[in-house]
């Protein structure tokens, strides 16, 4: 069989194959016969089948299996002969003409582009500085105690942070719409949850009390259908809780797990939990900063499969994800285009990684590895029972592994690169994502 390899463009070509016609004969031949051994059909002992109604059964699927199987080893045979390294999956395509001996296709596809990373020595990556002082510890606080919170009738008109429990009922153009109606609705007010007209009608508003008000909803707004169109809602109000903080006292110290209640105790222990929180943040802006250096320097064509590729599973992970919360896939379009700009992100520092882990011999050790199981497992009540179940599951080590080879090309990035230390408030730190 003959192969010859054209070049279509930076990355992408095109690979013309023949296979033997009589080859492929052959091997379909030997394939019906080893199937006619066993071949079982009505009126006929298993073994017994005449061979013209075995190929009329089977000689389709084996014939497509035949002439896929060597259609593949031709062009993995081509590939290796050529030295080339295929991204993504060929675009196998027959072609019209050739002779009665042979069966001509052609593949078309990317290989992966040669990385050389530029002068990290003229980038700069930001390094924050937050402190972990006792107010650090009273806002943690703070936080925990509004997860606790619990809800008493308030005796009074609604202001922002009540809990509200309304009947409502909007039309546009006097004629209901999906969503626009709901009895029993609870929400806090000031959250955000609803529109800003909502919260503003129901603010102030007393027990028993009923308003009509108009709504515009937002031309952006996600329910299309109603999207930039006026309507009108009746509400009534039917119940007003108030929010009630829990005491700082030995109880709530309890609950977080202090089983003597020490008030000393739980401070530190929370101190230690957002000290490894901060840590962890601030480790994630190094990494982030790191990785738009590594991008920045190295310029890069991207194989479009790969994106292709990537974007898919971004889709796939997004709507995994969403079901596990409940949410309606068939109300939430999913295109792969509005994830090419993070699919592009990752199949770049893919390629990069994967050549500085080769030309640098940043593989991470075991040992590495080991070191940040541990890590990671400080943060549960049995680290030594978490470092065991990591170790049992192949998936999450691999994904351990991944994380303990980024660690080591930020490392040897941060020796190349200008450091720029910053304060960064404890807020500022805590809220970015």
């Amino acid at each position: 069989m003959g192969v010859n390899v054209e070049t279509l463009g930076t990355l992408e070509r095109r690979l013309s194959m023949s296979v033997s016609a009589a080859e492929v004969e052959r091997q379909v031949g030997e394939r019906l016969k080893k199937i006619a051994r066993d071949a079982k059909m009505p009126g006929f002992r298993p073994g017994k089948v005449p061979m013209k109604l075995v190929v009329q059964q089977y000689g389709p699927r084996v014939q497509s299996e035949v002439l896929g199987d060597a259609v593949q080893k031709s062009f993995d045979d081509a590939v290796k002969q050529a030295n080339l390294k295929v991204a993504g999956y060929p675009r196998i395509e027959p072609k019209e003409g050739g002779s009665q001996q042979s069966i001509e296709f052609s593949a078309t596809f990317e290989i992966y582009p040669e990385v050389k990373t530029g002068d990290l020595s003229k980038a700069t990556v930001e390094r924050p500085g937050v402190s972990v002082d006792d107010a650090a510890v009273d806002k943690t606080l703070e936080v925990l105690r509004k997860q606790r919170v619990q809800f008493v009738p308030a005796g009074r008109a609604a202001q922002d942070g009540d809990r509200l429990c309304v009947d409502f009922d909007g039309k546009i153009g006097g004629e209901e719409f999906e969503g626009g109606k709901a009895a029993d609705f609870r929400f806090v007010l000031g959250e955000g949850r609803m529109l800003a007209e909502f919260e503003q009608a129901a603010r102030g508003m007393s027990v028993g009390e009923g308003k009509s008000f108009d709504l515009k909803f937002p031309e952006d707004y996600h329910g299309k259908d109603v999207a930039g169109k006026k309507a009108t809602f009746s509400l009534v109000v039917k119940e007003i809780d108030a929010p009630q903080l829990p005491a700082l006292d030995a109880e709530f110290a309890r609950s977080l797990g202090i089983q003597n209640g020490d008030l000393a105790k739980m401070r530190e222990e929370i101190r230690g939990n957002v000290e490894r929180e901060v840590k962890k943040r601030v480790e994630s802006r190094i990494k982030n900063g790191v990785m738009q250096a590594l991008l920045d320097c190295t310029p890069i064509e991207l194989p479009k499969s790969l994106i292709e590729m990537e974007s898919r599973q971004l889709v796939e992970r997004a709507a995994a994800d969403l079901q596990a919360r409940g949410m309606k896939l068939e109300k939430l379009p999913f295109e792969p285009k509005a994830f090419e700009a993070t699919a592009k992100r990752r199949v770049g520092l893919g390629l990069i990684i994967g050549e500085l882990a080769r030309s640098q011999n940043l593989q991470p050790k075991p040992a590495e590895v080991r070191a940040l199981i541990e890590q990671e497992a400080q943060s549960y009540d049995s680290p030594a029972e978490v470092v065991k179940w990591f170790y049992m599951q192949p998936q999450r080590l691999s994904e351990m592994e991944g994380l303990a080879l980024e660690a080591n090309v930020v490392n040897w990035v941060l020796s190349k690169v200008t450091i720029v230390d910053k304060v960064v408030p404890f807020d500022e730190l805590m809220s970015s994502s």
